[in-house]
C-alpha cells in the first residue's frame, strides 16, 4: 500500500504490440494462455476483446464457451450459463459449452436442467467417463435433494407435533423444536415450506397457549416467513389479524412484547420495500397495494398506546414502531402522506401517552423512557411536514389539546396539560414555544412550582426548565424564576425537586455560552452548582432518573472552562457519568453528549476575522472572549483523562443504543466527540482496541449531514495511521469506503479532503475487491479533480491514491480514452520540481506500463517533451526516482519496437549503461 511504488513488470508477459493491430485469433491465444497460466480475470479480458473484433459466427461461439469457463472459475455462474447458451445457440452439439452450462445450472440449483444438459453430453460422446460420472454425481444428488424435501415435510409436522403436545413434559425436546422451526423459517425454501403446510394456522396456535417459549418461537419463526416477502407477508396478515399482533405487543412479558415489535418491523419493511430477494416468479403474477395494510397496523399500533391494559413496554415499542415506520426515510421522497394521516388519525393519541403523570389516578402505566420517545415521535412528525398549511394544523391540534386539559379543569386536568407543554417543548419545540404561549399557562407553571405537593412540583419544575432552554423564555424566567428557583433549591426537602430546581438555575447561568465575558451569576456560583452536580451524580443512592439531572446541569455548567477542569479531575463522577449511559434509562444520551462534546471542545468555533474585530471594538458592541482554559493544551490533556475514565467504552455502548433518545442531533454530538478523540495519533489505536471504529461506520452512514461528515473525518485518520485491516476486520472494511468517499464531494473542507484522499491511498493498496468498491462508489472522478488542485499536498495526495487504484484493471483502460489528459498529466507531473509529486506520478507511471502495455506507446503521443522526462527521472539524485523511471523505460522498451527505437536513438542507452555500473544501487 505505498502510494507510488512500482512494481518490477510480471516476467512472461505476451506483449501486446500496437494495439489497433491485434487480431481476434491473437487475443484469443493470449487467453488461453492466461487462462492455462490461472489468470482467469485477465483471460476473460483478452476474450471479451476478442469478441469486440470477431465478425464470424463461429468463432463468437468459441469465444462465448471460452468466457463461461472463466466465469465458472470466478464463481459467477449467471454469467457462465448466459454464454454457454451464446455458444449452445450456434452449435447444439457443443459438447464443451453444454457441460459448461451444466456446471453453472447446477450451482444455481437449476438442477432438472444441469441433469438435461448432462444427458445429451452422454448421447453425444457416450464413451466420454467424465460425463457419465458428472451425470451419476447429479443424479445422486438430486435424489438426496428430493429425500430431504420429503424429510423436511415431515420434521416440520413433527416440529409442529412437539410444540403443541400438551402433555409433552421434555423442556430440552420443546426448546430443540423450537430452534429447529426458527432455523428452517430463515431459509426460503423452509419459509415456503413451512408456509406451504397450514404453519401459519398452526403458528397462531402456539401464539394461542399464552406460554412465552411457545409465542417466542412462533413469533421468530413469522420472522422468517416474511421478511423480504412481501405475498407471503400479505397473507400471514390475513390470517393473524392487526389485532392480534397488536394485543401481543402489548403483553407484560418483555421478550415476547419485543419480539413481537420485531415481527412488525419486518411486516413493515416486507410491506413498504415488497420483495427484496430474488423471488420475483410468482410476486410479479399479482398486483399488491400494500397502503391499506401499512394503515391497518398503524391504527391499532396507536390504539395500543392509549389501551388501558397494555403494558408500559409494549407502549414504548409501539412508539419506537411508529418512528421508524411512519416518517419519510429521506427527504427524495416527496410523499408524506402517511404522517399526515398519523397526525389526523392518532395525534390525541399520541399525546395522551406525552401528557400522562406518573402515579395520578387511572393514568396509563410508562416507563422512564416513554416520554422521550413521545417527543422524538411528534419531532419526527413535524419535521416530515412540507408546508405551512401542514404545520398550522399540527400546531391547532397540539392547542386544542392542550385546551381540553386546561381549560374549565381541575388540577389533575392542568397537570397533564403542563405535562404536553414539556412533552412538546423537548420534541417539535415549535409547537411546545405555541401551547406555552397560551393564556394562563406559564402563570401556572410559575405558580405549581411552589406547590406543597411533590407531584405537582415535580411537573411544574421540568416544564420549566424545558422552556427556559428558548433565548426568550430564559430572559422571561431569569426575571420572573431564578428566585422561585433558588428558593426550591435552598429549601426543598425532596432532592428529586432540589436537583431539577438546580438544572433550571445550571441552564439560566450558561445563557452565555462559552464566552467567558458573559456571566449571568456572581463569581464562583457556577462552580457551587457544578460541585453539587457532581455530588448527586456520584451518589448512588439516589435513583437514576433523578441522577440523569445532575448530567444535564453538566451539559449546560460545562460551557464554562472552569467547571470542564474540574469535572475531568474528579473521576468518579466521570465514571459515574459514563455507567449512566450505559443503563436502561436512555433519555440521559443527549446530556452525556452534550457536557462530552464542552469538554472536548468539538463544536464548531470560527475564528474571528481580526479587522471585525477592530470595527465592533470601536462601534462598542460586545465580543465573545475565550476562557484561558478553553487554548488547545488544556483540551489535549482534557481529552487524556477522559480517555483513561473510560470515555471510549461509553460512547460505544450510546451508539449500540436502538432507542429514539439516539436522535440525529445526539449522533451528531457522538461523531464529534469521536474525533476530538482521534485528534492525536497516538490516541487512535485506543480508541480502535475499545470497538471505537465500530461504533463510527454507523455514525458515518446514519445521521444528520454534519454528523455524518464528523464520523467519517474520524474514520479517516484511523485509517490513515493504523493497518485498516487490523482497524476493520472481515467485511467491515468495506463499510469505511463509503463514508470516506463522502469526504472527497466539494462542499467539504480541504482537510477533509486531503485526508479522505490520504485514507482511501491505504484502501486502494490492500485489494482488488476494495479498489472494485472505491470505484463502485464513483471515487475515481472525485480523485482526478483533485489531482488538478492548487493546494500542492492534496494534488500529491490525490495523485498517490490515483497510483494505487491504478492496478485496477478498469483505471487502467481510462489512461486511453480518447480525448482523456490522463496519461498526460502523470508524464507531466513526474517532471514536476515537487519530488513526492514526482515519486506518485513516476510510481503510476511505472505500474501503468507494466500492467497495461498499450499505454507504452501512448506515453510518446501525449507530450513531446516525454524523453527529456524520462531521462531527468534517470538522472536524478534519488534513487527511488531513478528506479521508477528505470522499470518505465524497460517496460516501453519490450512494449512495442517503434518506441523501442525512439528511446535507443536518444541518449538513454547511454544514461542506462551508466546506472548499470553504479554498484551502491543494486
Amino acid at each position: 500500500s505505498i502510494p507510488g511504488q512500482p512494481p518490477v513488470r510480471a516476467q512472461g508477459r505476451v506483449p501486446a504490440g500496437a494495439h489497433r493491430q491485434v487480431t481476434a485469433e491473437q487475443l484469443r491465444a493470449r487467453g488461453n494462455a492466461l487462462f492455462q497460466a490461472g489468470d482467469h480475470g485477465g483471460a476473460l479480458a483478452a476474450y471479451t476483446e476478442a469478441l469486440s473484433l470477431s465478425d464470424a459466427a463461429s468463432e463468437r461461439a468459441v469465444l462465448h464457451r471460452n468466457r463461461a469457463a472463466c466465469y465458472l472459475k470466478l464463481e459467477d455462474y449467471t454469467k457462465a450459463e448466459a454464454d454457454a447458451t451464446k455458444a449452445i445457440e450456434a452449435d447444439g452439439r457443443d459438447v464443451k459449452a453444454l457441460f459448461r452450462r451444466s456446471q453453472a445450472l447446477q450451482q444455481l440449483g437449476r438442477l432438472d436442467q444441469a441433469v438435461s444438459d448432462l444427458q445429451r453430453c452422454v448421447s453425444l460422446e457416450p464413451r466420454n467417463k467424465a460425463f457419465q460420472e458428472a451425470l451419476r454425481a447429479l443424479g445422486s444428488s438430486m435424489h438426496d435433494k428430493m429425500k430431504a424435501m420429503s424429510c423436511t415435510d415431515s420434521k416440520v409436522e413433527q416440529m409442529f407435533q412437539i410444540l403443541l403436545d400438551l402433555d409433552e413434559k421434555d423442556a430440552d425436546k420443546k426448546q430443540k423444536a423450537a430452534q429447529n422451526l426458527i432455523v428452517l423459517a430463515r431459509e426460503e425454501a423452509g419459509a415456503e415450506k413451512i408456509f406451504q403446510s397450514d404453519g401459519v394456522r398452526l403458528l397462531m396456535q402456539l401464539l394461542d397457549t399464552a406460554k412465552a417459549d411457545l409465542m417466542l418461537a412462533a413469533l421468530r419463526t413469522l420472522v422468517g416467513l416474511c421478511s423480504g416477502h412481501r405475498s407471503r407477508t400479505t397473507a400471514i396478515l390475513a390470517e393473524l389479524g392487526a389485532p392480534r399482533l397488536a394485543a401481543v405487543l402489548g403483553v407484560e412479558h418483555e421478550q415476547v412484547s419485543l419480539a413481537a415489535c420485531n415481527l412488525l418491523h419486518v411486516m413493515f419493511d416486507s410491506l413498504k420495500e415488497g420483495l427484496q430477494k430474488d423471488f420475483r416468479g410468482k410476486e410479479d403474477a399479482v398486483v399488491l397495494d400494500s397502503s391499506r395494510d401499512l394503515k391497518q397496523l398503524i391504527k391499532h399500533l396507536l390504539e395500543l398506546l392509549v389501551l388501558e391494559g397494555a403494558s408500559a413496554h409494549g407502549r414504548d415499542n409501539a412508539l419506537n414502531l411508529l418512528i421508524k415506520v411512519v416518517p419519510r426515510k429521506s427527504p427524495k421522497d416527496t410523499n408524506n402522506s402517511l404522517s399526515l394521516w398519523v397526525i389526523d388519525q392518532g395525534l390525541k393519541k399520541i399525546l395522551e401517552v406525552g401528557s400522562t403523570v406518573c402515579g395520578s389516578l387511572g393514568s396509563l402505566s410508562v416507563t422512564e423512557n416513554s416520554r422521550m420517545s413521545t417527543s422524538v415521535l411528534l419531532s419526527k412528525l413535524y419535521e416530515d411536514l412540507k408546508c405551512d398549511a401542514e404545520r398550522e394544523n399540527f400546531h391547532r391540534l397540539c392547542e386544542d389539546y392542550v385546551r381540553s386539559w386546561f381549560e374549565g379543569q381541575e388540577l389533575p386536568g392542568k397537570l397533564r396539560a403542563i405535562q404536553t407543554v414539556s412533552c412538546l417543548l423537548q420534541g417539535p419545540s415549535d409547537a411546545g414555544n405555541r401551547v406555552l404561549e397560551l393564556e394562563g399557562i406559564m402563570d401556572s407553571v410559575l405558580s405549581l412550582c411552589a406547590s406543597v405537593c411533590e407531584a405537582h412540583q415535580l411537573v411544574a419544575v421540568e416544564a420549566l426548565l424545558h422552556a427556559a432552554d428558548k433565548a426568550k423564555r430564559a430572559s422571561f424566567i431569569t426575571a420572573n424564576g431564578v428566585n422561585l428557583l433558588k428558593e426550591i433549591y435552598k429549601h426543598s426537602e425532596k432532592d428529586s425537586i432540589r436537583i431539577r430546581a438546580l438544572v433550571g438555575l445550571c441552564k439560566l447561568g450558561s445563557a452565555g455560552g462559552t464566552d467567558f465575558s458573559m456571566k449571568q451569576f456572581a463569581e464562583g456560583s457556577t462552580m457551587k452548582l457544578a460541585k453539587q452536580c457532581r455530588k448527586w451524580l456520584c451518589n448512588e443512592a439516589i435513583d437514576a432518573g433523578t441522577r440523569r439531572w445532575a448530567v444535564e446541569g453538566l451539559a449546560y455548567l460545562t460551557f464554562d472552562a472552569d467547571v470542564k477542569e474540574e469535572f475531568v479531575e474528579d473521576k468518579a463522577a466521570m465514571q459515574a457519568m459514563f455507567h449512566l449511559a450505559k443503563s436502561e434509562d436512555r433519555s440521559v444520551l443527549y446530556a452525556v453528549a452534550s457536557t462530552l462534546v464542552n469538554c472536548t471542545n468539538s463544536y464548531d468555533h470560527e475564528e474571528p476575522d481580526p479587522q471585525m474585530l477592530e470595527l465592533a471594538k470601536y462601534a462598542k458592541q460586545h465580543i465573545p472572549e475565550q476562557h484561558p482554559k478553553d487554548k488547545p493544551e488544556f483540551v489535549k490533556r482534557r481529552v487524556r483523562k477522559l480517555l483513561a475514565a473510560g470515555v471510549v467504552s461509553a460512547l460505544v455502548c450510546m451508539v449500540k443504543s436502538e432507542n429514539p433518545a439516539l436522535t440525529n442531533s445526539c449522533r451528531e454530538l457522538i461523531s464529534r466527540v469521536f474525533l476530538a478523540l482521534v485528534d492525536k495519533a497516538e490516541d487512535r489505536g485506543g480508541v480502535v482496541a475499545q470497538g471505537g471504529g465500530k461504533a463510527l461506520i454507523p455514525l458515518s452512514l446514519e445521521g444528520t449531514e454534519v454528523g455524518q461528515t464528523k464520523a467519517a473525518q474520524a474514520l479517516a485518520k484511523i485509517t490513515i495511521t493504523s493497518n485498516p485491516e487490523m482497524a476493520f476486520p472481515g467485511e467491515r472494511i468495506y463499510e469505511v469506503v463509503r463514508p470516506l468517499v463522502s469526504l472527497l464531494h466539494l462542499q467539504r473542507t480541504g482537510l477533509e479532503n486531503f485526508e479522505g484522499l490520504m485514507a482511501l491511498t491505504n484502501l486502494a493498496g490492500i485489494s482488488e475487491r476494495l479498489r472494485q468498491k472505491i470505484l463502485k462508489e464513483r471515487a475515481v472522478p472525485m480523485i482526478e479533480g483533485y489531482m488538478f488542485e492548487e493546494h500542492e499536498l492534496i494534488r500529491l495526495a490525490a495523485t498517490e491514491c490515483m497510483c494505487n487504484m491504478a492496478m485496477s484493471k478498469e483505471v487502467q483502460e481510462m489512461f486511453l480514452a480518447e480525448g482523456s489528459d490522463r496519461l498526460k498529466l502523470m508524464v507531466l507531473y513526474s517532471g514536476e520540481e515537487d519530488e513526492k509529486l514526482r515519486r506518485a506520478a513516476s510510481g503510476t507511471l511505472a505500474m501503468l506500463t507494466a500492467l497495461h502495455p498499450p499505454i507504452c506507446e501512448r506515453i510518446p503521443q501525449v507530450t513531446v517533451h516525454w524523453l527529456e522526462i524520462l531521462q531527468a527521472l534517470l538522472l536524478s539524485p534519488s534513487a527511488e526516482l531513478q528506479h521508477r523511471g528505470a522499470v518505465v523505460v524497460m517496460n516501453m522498451m519490450a512494449a512495442a519496437r517503434e518506441v523501442a527505437e525512439q528511446l535507443i536513438a536518444s541518449e538513454m542507452l547511454e544514461i542506462l549503461s551508466v546506472l548499470a555500473k553504479d554498484k551502491d544501487k543494486p
